[in-house]
């Protein structure tokens, strides 16, 4: 084995996984950290270089990587969404595709002084706005109401729309008359649009059938996936130039919205695949770049930069939600939402070796460099505003401390009451009408149905909401609600009750990968708090002062309290489980059942 090779690629997957690892732990978008690793590995040490390592595989090998990229975007995508938004997602793929490209190029050609072809070419590449960098961002952001999907859409699809517009500008470019090639674009775009719908299609239907029969075993789901997706692009791309992206975009998109198989484990591979095919892609996209094109960025590149920001995407917001019905709080919010990311960097990649190759295009060779100012420019503004102009827009809690409670029994019902007393937003879900209907009497926010439903799930303005207390009186169903919405709020945020007779009856438990993080305590279950709740004690809160302190209350109420709850200062909401002892500081609110004191 060649041990420069292993070397290298070994080199390129812990730096880009590590790089990921930094970034979560410092907070602030990995695209930054992995472009700062892959500058670091490639032009300023020179340990990475991708040509040489990987060849004439190199852009294959992004090509597809970034086709699995789009498909996984696409798995995210419900129509459901476009009811309220469609209109408005309608006119930003294509208005706000014209405007931005326009735009951009005039941009281009003024500012950056490109010849007009590469101005137009750079123009239809920053139509993308970068779903990988996107996605993660509302994830953090954690926007309410329509204008996250609305965000989400429009990255996603307009990635194929504007790698498919630069691909006819190439062409138009390397025939050498744009005059001549008006009818073999129109034509290309009807041609891709009809392959892409076809192959996406029969790749969807393909998949399904697979899925719904059983003809693979469940290990193989993912792997056959894998191969189905593989094997559409590269067949899209070998019948019509380029028209593989938008094949996988709707691939996803369609086995997103069917019904009839489950994706769950398909979705959670192709989640754990895309971070690290993106991680591993911008190491080596920005291993490629060399020290004298970093040089070139000046003056012209900050303002090309800066008009980008302040001058094209609002113009193409504002232009393309005209008749819209969104509020001015969220064309702002829109206007300030337009990051580039892997997509952009790859096919700018692929376009300027082949321009370079051809000879005659000198300047395609700054595209690259351009491209990658840009998406540091666009990550790091956008990623750094996003919080702070979303919650003074009202559109973004980007750390939510509402509950969802799976239950709304009479002491569940105590619980949701005595935390919405204190600020929070609260969510009661049940299949219980009558319980459903004495909760909705006391002032609690509502919603009948099943908590594992998926359909119920999509229902929920999640951005309201950061923890969820499974307090039914099923373990199997407290479970599966942990496990559905983990991927929404993460494992340290979902909690569920002891399971019954958890010591006694070892078999009959739900196993521990399978439920969420016990509440309370290990001997807390239902049966044991409907006794508590039905006996003398009472759920009281009790403020922690430098005169009560939580050692006397502790003396007050001895042995008999039981902390639920913990509120700090800044009204961050603490739930007491078995490994996290409740240690409140001067100025928490502790909420416990206790027993009351004259």
């Amino acid at each position: 084995m060649n041990h420069d090779f292993l070397l290298g690629l070994g080199s390129i997957i812990v730096i880009g996984i590590a790089a990921q690892w930094l970034a979560w732990r410092i907070a602030i978008p990995s695209i930054l950290i992995l472009l700062l690793f892959g500058f670091i590995a490639g032009p300023i040490t020179g340990f990475i270089n991708p040509d040489k390592l990987l060849g004439e595989a190199l852009f294959p090998i992004v090509s597809i990587s970034v086709a699995i990229i789009l498909f996984e975007g696409g798995l995210s995508l419900k129509f459901k969404d476009l009811r309220k938004t469609g209109n408005v997602v309608l006119n930003l793929i294509s208005v706000g595709a014209i405007v931005t490209w326009v735009l951009s190029s005039f941009a281009a050609y003024f500012i950056l002084d490109f010849e007009f072809p590469i101005a137009l070419l750079l123009g239809a590449i920053l139509i993308v706005t970068g779903p990988t960098v996107i996605i993660p961002l509302l994830r953090h952001v954690r926007v309410t109401g329509r204008v996250g999907s609305i965000v989400k859409w429009e990255g996603i699809v307009n990635d194929p729309i504007g790698a498919i517009i630069a691909v006819l500008v190439l062409e138009a470019i390397l025939i050498g008359s744009f005059a001549q090639t008006i009818f073999s674009i129109i034509t290309s775009i009807i041609v891709t649009i009809l392959i892409a719908a076809a192959l996406g299609g029969f790749g969807a239907l393909l998949l399904i059938q697979f899925l719904k029969h059983h003809w693979i075993p469940g290990y193989l789901h993912s792997s056959i996936t894998l191969m189905i997706v593989v094997g559409i692009f590269t067949a899209s791309n070998l019948i019509q130039s380029e028209s593989g992206l938008l094949s996988v975009t709707l691939l996803g998109i369609l086995m997103a919205n069917q019904k009839q198989a489950n994706l769950k484990h398909i979705i959670e591979f192709k989640e754990n695949l895309g971070i690290l095919l993106i991680s591993t892609l911008f190491i080596i996209l920005a291993a490629r770049l060399k020290i004298e094109n970093l040089a070139g960025f000046g003056l012209h590149s900050l303002t090309f930069l800066l008009i980008l920001i302040i001058v094209v995407r609002p113009a193409s917001i504002f232009l393309s939600t005209i008749k819209s019905d969104l509020s001015w709080k969220e064309k702002v919010f829109l206007s300030m939402m337009a990051p580039r990311g892997i997509v952009a960097a790859a096919v700018t990649s692929i376009f300027a070796v082949k321009l370079i190759s051809e000879g005659g295009f000198e300047q395609a060779r700054f595209m690259v460099p351009e491209i990658f100012s840009i998406i540091v420019g666009t990550v790091t503004f956008y990623g750094l505003l996003a919080i702070p102009l979303g919650k003074w827009l009202g559109l973004a809690t980007p750390n939510p401390q509402g509950v969802i409670i799976a239950g709304s029994h009479f002491w569940a019902r105590e619980i949701g009451s005595i935390l919405k007393s204190k600020g929070f937003d609260v969510l009661m879900v049940d299949t219980n009408r009558e319980n459903i209907n004495e909760a909705r009497m006391s002032g609690i926010n509502t919603m009948y149905g099943s908590i594992i439903s998926e359909y119920l799930i999509d229902e929920i303005d999640l951005g309201k909401y950061g923890n969820l207390l499974a307090l039914t009186p099923n373990d199997e169903v407290n479970s599966l609600a942990s496990l559905h919405l983990t991927e929404i709020l993460g494992r340290s945020k979902v909690f569920q009750l002891a399971p019954h007779k958890q010591e006694s009856a070892r078999k009959e438990s739900v196993a521990k990968p399978l439920r969420g993080r016990i509440l309370f305590g290990n001997d807390f279950n239902y049966e044991k708090l409907n006794e508590l709740f039905s006996s003398d004690l009472k759920l009281k809160s009790n403020n922690i002062t430098d005169t009560f302190t939580f050692v006397k209350f502790t003396e007050k109420y001895s042995s008999d309290a039981i902390p639920l709850f913990i509120i700090s200062e800044s009204k961050k909401l603490e739930v007491i489980t078995p490994e996290n002892e409740p240690k409140p500081e001067e100025g928490d609110t502790i909420i416990s059942l206790v027993k009351e004191i004259d």
